[in-house]
């Protein structure tokens, strides 16, 4: 593998909680007293990991592919949302190799809900469970996620362009 070939992306997205469950975090749903609110189904990480992937091939946004104003996009899946772009990354030639991902929440406490989050985006990004890391980060009471007003997700994706010049 020649490191020339390398690539990286990070992703980020911020939505605002809202009152009713179940939370929708990584394509499982968590039951909870809210959830995130959005145009889709508002999945703040897998949008985060979206744009990691497309920003490592530097092939735009969420916002481009899937813009908010398209009515084809309402309560959309955000696992199908990711599944189409990682088909077009395919397409041009990437190979995946991992996600890093952390999710900003006060609450609900996500420990013992990782490992599903863990084997849905991989199931999601068509890569084993071990190529993907889910932490999760509280606010410690401080700022507008330690207030619950939002939730926020991260990501860094590193992949692999077989022909970069193409």
């Amino acid at each position: 593998m020649n490191p020339a070939n390398l690539r990286v992306g990070i992703g980020h997205d911020t939505h605002r909680l809202k009152d009713g469950g179940p939370l929708l975090m990584g394509g499982v749903e968590i039951p909870f007293d809210q959830s995130l609110d959005g145009h889709s189904d508002a999945d703040v990480l897998l949008h985060a990991i979206t744009d990691a992937v497309l920003g490592a091939a530097s092939m735009g946004d969420i916002g481009e592919l899937f813009p908010n104003t398209a009515d084809e996009n309402k309560n959309r899946s955000s696992i199908e949302m990711l599944q189409i772009v990682m088909q077009k990354i395919r397409q041009s030639g990437f190979k995946l190799l991992n996600v890093d991902c952390i999710i900003f929440a006060q609450r609900p406490k996500l420990s013992s809900f990782k490992n599903a989050i863990c084997e849905s985006v991989a199931s999601a990004l068509d890569i084993e469970p071990n190529l993907v890391g889910i932490k999760a980060k509280t606010g410690e009471g401080v700022g507008t996620i330690g207030t619950e007003q939002c939730m926020m997700a991260q990501c860094v994706a590193l992949m692999y362009k077989e022909n970069p010049s193409g």
